[in-house]
């Protein structure tokens, strides 16, 4: 037997009891949790860390641990859900002797009461899947002096910074990346922020704005135990938006005393000071618990004045002045032994503010436009969750959420109001869900498990700028859907069979039914194979699909009268004019992809604390939904847009293009003439295009203790390679996107060192942001990247220093070489100087934090 309990290791089960083994499993404080970083490795190696943390007893067998593997523990957690989920796929369990912990086979892994476990990439609990997964916790952030959830997420390497973000400029294709309100989305691969789902402990939320994303920036960062990202498509399992792959944002479950925090920071270059302040509370009891946080962020703007690389373009907003509150509330109830009631609720309210001079001088006194946007979201999430036998769970889960962007866009000249233009972009969405999971079998790796689900979700959109306006536009969407998936562990290591320590296969299969758009059926496979224990190759093939969104679907369709020369045309006569389309389709139909995904992980027991994962992706993307020209300043000089673009059309054409929009522009200065229309450029949606994106992802994990009261020292590497490439019609000649301006570069890297001892904690942190390539002319100039390093120093006052026990105090210093982007052409006064989706203006960033706990 092995007694884990600091470094003792004993022979026969001998359990001296530990003080902090005192408490009941079912009455867990704050100050039984304990941050663990363990990469994946072996069993016992796992163990015996949660033993020496957590002061517990954990009593196992030894040849019961020989050979396993424990997946990376990476968080705040108990003793019991610590090894929980380090036995996940074990065929292990556990059961409580006195306060210690023995570990026991076979039995189905225990559960602590009242917990549920979130395994991000399958719909159950427990069961390995196929996919590599990007965890990142709360510690983690902390480390790397992150403040707020969306500045974390935008460091991972393979979230784009495109999509609907905060900081997109005005002369960014609308196809790459917008800014509505401020809202921060997560765009997975550079596909979209609608092409990734984003959770909330699993659950959808309201869409924000027009782009179909999730606004990360509205959950207090207090209240987040971690985030999971799963760069695979998962459409099988999580239905539309999932082509990407899934973020799951988990929520902690549990919190005992108060927490106050601040954080100022401020850039060295000047024009932006962020300050950050919140409040976490909660109670655990027998039966249940609650936690609540409350966050409020302010930041003011950067102006393109403040940076050497935009100074030619002065008075633009590089990164818009915000203001927001965020409230978040996690609570759960037994009402029986078997049956627990819970619910999840966010709110969060932003106003937002940003301006663009209409003058080549950049003087806003002369004449400006102000962009002021007021958001407000909620959601709640309710659920019903029932255990039935040994191994089932029946899950009833619903969720409604609001989402409001109220957008106005006020003109000023000399400083005086000349005109307003409103709009409220509305968002709500509405889910049910019944689903359950189990064993079905057994199989002589382990119980098979299946998970079945079928739900309905309805979402409604509304554009509204007041009453009679023909670009108003209101729609709903609804879908049924019906899924299952099953894992099948058919070889263990038990078994001891020569080449296959562990072979485990999966299937998903999804059917979605869209009423008046199309039924998908999406299918997923995946295989995990370990020929030795150090050694695991997985692999995963699936189909996924996204659904077309509300506005691409409804924007009303506007026909804008431009001088030709606006958009490309040469050898015209003067005062030659171009007739512009855009908007929405009502006859889209979803998009498809086909997804691969093949990894190779190795965790050499040789090398205690070390764990890899190098991993090839492959998206292909067919039926793309594409505003098929991207650049009107190009649609009349660039044969790309040839298909799109109807030349020397007589009056009668010119008529009908006019009377099929619901909105006219003149932006020519003179009335319309059809004599002098050159061409009609139709850029409303289409199902035209395809697009291949595929890679290389590496990850990297290693800790080690350096003993002799020398702490504790953890590295990790998080590197993504990709290439991509799109066809917007068959007739089209192929584009290259990756590497290019205002889409993802080829590399994108994130490495970091952190050194702990005893209350000081050190980090330093490296990122890497490749160069593109501005191909907006005909000789292409290439565009440097970025390379940051950010160090950050944590302290926390020992539980016996009294008034300071609780403390904390970190100070950290990003881009500490202050690194700039590389500058871009501009030709018009809101032409941001740089590529504003790929690298930040804020520069080198000084931030000093300050928490207390009681």
């Amino acid at each position: 037997m092995v007694l884990l309990q600091g470094a003792v290791l004993a022979a026969a089960i001998s359990v001296t009891l530990a003080p902090a083994a005192t408490a009941a499993a079912g009455e867990i404080s704050q100050a039984q949790r304990h941050s663990y970083q363990l990469p994946a490795q072996p069993l016992s190696d796992s163990l015996r860390a949660v033993a020496l943390t957590s002061g517990r007893n954990i009593v196992a067998p030894a040849e019961l641990l020989q050979g396993r593997q424990a997946p990376a523990l990476q968080g705040e957690y108990a003793p019991e859900e610590a090894v929980t989920i380090l036995l996940q796929g074990s065929g292990l369990g556990y059961r409580a002797v006195g306060g210690g912990l023995v570990i026991e086979s076979p039995t189905p892994v225990t559960v602590l009461e009242g917990s549920d476990i979130i395994v991000t990439g399958s719909r159950i609990r427990g069961a390995p899947i196929s996919s590599p997964v990007i965890r990142l916790d709360q510690q983690a952030m902390r480390d790397a002096g992150q403040a707020g959830l969306a500045e974390a997420l935008k460091t991972i390497p393979q979230n784009f910074g495109g999509g609907q973000n905060p900081g997109v400029g005005f002369n960014v294709p609308a196809t790459s990346g917008v800014n509505v309100g401020g809202a921060s989305t997560i765009n997975l691969r550079g596909l979209g922020s609608d092409a990734t789902l984003t959770l909330l402990n699993g659950n959808r939320l309201a869409y924000n704005g027009t782009r179909q994303g999730i606004d990360v920036s509205s959950i207090p960062m207090d209240m987040v135990d971690r985030v999971e990202v799963v760069a695979d498509g998962a459409s099988a399992l999580y239905g539309s938006d999932a082509v990407a792959g899934v973020a799951n944002i988990i929520l902690k479950r549990d919190f005992d005393g108060l927490q106050l925090r601040a954080n100022i920071g401020a850039a060295t270059d000047g024009g932006y000071l962020d300050q950050r302040y919140s409040a976490t509370a909660g109670q655990r009891w027998s039966s249940g618990g609650v936690i609540a946080a409350y966050e409020y962020a302010h930041n003011t703007q950067i102006l393109s004045d403040d940076r050497s690389f935009t100074a030619s373009r002065p008075g633009l907003t590089l990164y818009p002045a915000s203001r927001r509150h965020a409230v978040a509330l996690s609570a759960h109830q037994a009402l029986t032994d078997r049956l627990e009631f819970s619910v999840d609720g966010i709110f969060n309210k932003r106003w937002s503010v940003s301006m663009i001079p209409l003058n080549a001088a950049g003087n806003l006194n002369v004449s400006r436009y102000e962009y002021h946007t007021t958001s407000e979201s909620l959601a709640i999430a309710p659920r019903l969750r029932l255990d039935i036998g040994e191994s089932w769970r029946v899950s009833l889960s619903g969720v409604y959420g609001e989402e409001t962007v109220n957008l106005a866009r006020y003109t000023y000249t000399n400083n005086v109001q000349t005109g307003i233009v409103p709009v409220c972009y509305c968002n709500n969405g509405r889910s049910v869900e019944l689903s359950a999971d189990g064993n079905i079998f057994s199989l002589p790796g382990g119980p098979a498990k299946l998970a079945v689900g079928a739900g309905y979700r309805d979402n409604v959109f509304v554009a509204d700028s007041g009453p009679g306006d023909p670009g108003n536009v209101q729609a709903s969407q609804d879908s049924y859907y019906l899924y299952g998936e099953i894992s099948l562990p058919l070889v263990s290591p038990e078994q001891a069979i020569g080449g296959v320590h562990r072979l485990n296969l999966s299937g998903a299969l999804r059917h979605e039914r869209y009423p008046g758009i199309d039924s998908v059926v999406t299918p997923k496979l995946g295989i995990i194979y370990a020929p030795v224990a150090d050694v695991a190759l997985k692999g995963s093939w699936g189909r996924s699909f996204r659904a077309p969104t509300l506005f691409q679907q409804y924007q009303v369709l506007s026909a804008i009268l431009y001088p030709a020369t606006s958009l490309g045309g040469t050898g015209y006569p003067a005062g030659s004019t171009a007739l512009a389309l855009t908007g929405g389709n009502p006859d889209l139909k979803p998009e498809h992809a086909e997804t691969w995904m093949a990894t190779f992980e190795y965790a050499p027991a040789s090398v205690p604390g070390l764990s890899a994962q190098f991993g090839y992706f492959s998206v292909r993307y067919k039926d793309r939904i594409v505003q098929p020209i991207s650049y009107f300043s190009q649609a009349l000089s660039d044969p790309l847009y040839a298909p799109q673009v109807q030349r020397s059309p007589d009056a009668a054409a010119v008529a009908a293009a006019v009377a099929s929009a619901a909105q006219f522009f003149n932006a020519t200065g003179r009335p319309l003439d059809s004599a002098t229309v050159v061409a009609i450029v139709d850029g409303a949606n289409v199902n035209a295009g395809r697009q291949t994106v595929q890679g290389l992802d590496m990850l990297i994990n290693y800790s080690t203790d350096l003993g002799n009261d020398r702490g504790s020292l953890a590295a990790m590497v998080n590197a993504s390679y990709l290439t991509s490439d799109q066809q917007t019609s068959a007739d089209a000649r192929v584009v290259q996107k990756a590497g290019t301006l205002f889409n993802p570069p080829h590399w994108r890297a994130r490495g970091g060192l952190t050194w702990s001892r005893s209350e000081l904690t050190l980090n330093s942190t490296f990122s890497l942001i490749g160069g593109v390539i501005d191909a907006r002319t005909a000789a292409p100039v290439p565009v440097s990247g970025m390379t940051t390093l950010d160090l950050t120093a944590r302290y926390r006052f020992a539980p016996d220093k009294g008034a300071l026990a609780g403390l904390e105090l970190s100070l950290s210093a990003w881009n500490i070489f202050n690194d700039k982007p590389g500058t871009i052409a501009t030709s018009l006064p809101y032409d941001a100087g740089f590529d504003s989706t790929n690298y930040s203006a804020v520069g080198r960033l000084i931030s000093f934090g300050i928490s207390k706990s009681w």
